[in-house]
């Protein structure tokens, strides 16, 4: 299997060409991660920006001048934390925000990507966008069993790279609860392992720190957010994005919480009380070791 990926990934290296790469700076909008106009202070952004600064003091997310760059899909996750990052913060340090695109070629015409550009100039971003195949050959013959499992791992080397090219410390990802907690069941149902997202992550022996900011705060908010602001719905053309196993089980969840509403919100909870005396296939001591040679 491991030969099987690194075959895919020779073949990939080969003709996953970046087309084009668009760098724009327009510091004179920023100013250390900081919006410097248009002030906000309707109720839902302020409940927004207490739960993200809270996860980001809880676990230690920023520092002062730290310079984090922001995987924006175009989608409006990644879109409202691009937006919450660069407003004035209360409790956080001083940071400066790079915006990354990475087009996966779906969209031939790239009217999206089109689309995301203007966004990101009108709003006075520092960004790079890059255009390449990495979604096309994730999908083609030469990896049919698992496209998203590679997609995901070529388009997030990219980042790395774009990381270190920038001189980027902090990786911030727009999940949000909702993804902790799907990711949880996806990796009990499929993967037979009790395992999620971290709210922070140190990769690379701590040379990059992947931060999710959102990690607090519920999709349904977030979508209401990027309403109010009026942010470009780009669409996503990923040919296994109807189809998936994370919204498989969104369905599930939604249709549990229409016997009880705080489902989601019990499952991200447990996370944070788990009794490990009472989950089988822990190493066993000597004691419990006999007992069950005994009875053997």
């Amino acid at each position: 299997m491991i030969g099987c990926i690194i075959a895919v990934e020779a073949v990939c290296k080969d003709r996953c060409v970046c087309f084009c790469r668009v760098l724009r700076q327009r510091k004179d909008a920023t100013q250390g991660g900081r919006l410097l106009s248009g002030d906000k202070n309707t109720k839902l952004y302020l409940h927004l920006k207490k739960w993200l600064e809270k996860v980001a003091i809880d676990y230690n997310m920023l520092q002062e001048g730290d310079r984090v760059l922001v995987g924006v899909s175009g989608g409006v996750d990644s879109l409202v934390l691009l937006d919450l990052l660069r407003t004035p913060m209360v409790f956080l340090p001083r940071f400066s925000v790079l915006a990354v695109n990475i087009d996966l070629g779906f969209d031939e015409e790239y009217l999206g990507y089109a689309e995301l550009e203007q966004y990101l100039q009108k709003n006075g971003y520092e960004y790079v966008m890059e255009k390449t195949d990495i979604g096309i050959l994730a999908h083609s013959d030469y990896n049919k069993k698992n496209p998203c499992f590679l997609c995901s791992r070529m388009r997030r080397k990219r980042i790395f790279e774009i990381a270190n090219e920038t001189g980027c410390s902090k990786i911030a990802f727009a999940h949000h609860k909702d993804d902790i907690i799907e990711t949880l069941l996806i990796n009990m149902f499929y993967g037979r392992e009790i395992s999620t997202m971290m709210p922070d992550q140190s990769v690379f022996g701590g040379k990059f720190h992947i931060i999710r900011p959102l990690a607090y705060i519920n999709e349904p908010l977030i979508k209401k957010y990027a309403r109010e602001e009026n942010m470009p719905v780009i669409q996503d053309k990923c040919p296994t994005s109807k189809t998936s196993r994370r919204l498989y089980i969104k369905k599930l969840l939604d249709n549990m919480e229409k016997d009880d509403k705080d489902v989601r919100e019990n499952i991200f909870k447990s996370m944070s009380h788990v009794k490990m005396d009472y989950l089988p296939g822990q190493e066993a001591d000597d004691c419990s070791l006999r007992v069950i040679s005994a009875e053997s």
